[in-house]
């Protein structure tokens, strides 16, 4: 179980990471999705802030279990409430919010669970 979970929190951080600098640049079709959701542009690089948090945190708890955990809640958040902005928009469309909702809620779980 916990080699399941080593996988899930080092895919997680990295695409917690990989999330977090599309916000900081500003990578275009993130920025559309941001459109459809009404979100404005302008709060991408905010939105990059808990994602590298998470990341990090995610990467700390390998060696204190209750940060990692933290992380991983903190991101489940994160997503659930990104899932409900784009809901709220009438924006069914399957973005990236939907696998990272999933990927954070399996690496929260597993991390839980060992």
């Amino acid at each position: 179980m916990f080699a399941a979970y080593v996988v899930l929190a080092v895919l997680t951080i990295a695409y917690s990471a990989f999330s977090a600098g599309c916000d900081f640049v500003r990578f275009e079709r993130v920025a559309l999705g941001m459109d459809k959701a009404g979100v404005p542009r302008s709060w991408m690089p905010a939105l990059g802030v808990p994602k590298a948090a998470a990341a990090l945190g995610l990467l700390a708890g390998f060696w204190i279990p209750a940060l990692g955990t933290a992380a991983a809640a903190g991101l489940v958040a994160f997503f659930l409430a990104a899932v409900a902005t784009h809901l709220r928009m009438r924006d069914y469309s399957l973005g990236l919010q939907y696998p990272f909702l999933l990927l954070a809620a399996a690496t929260l779980l597993l991390g839980l669970a060992h």
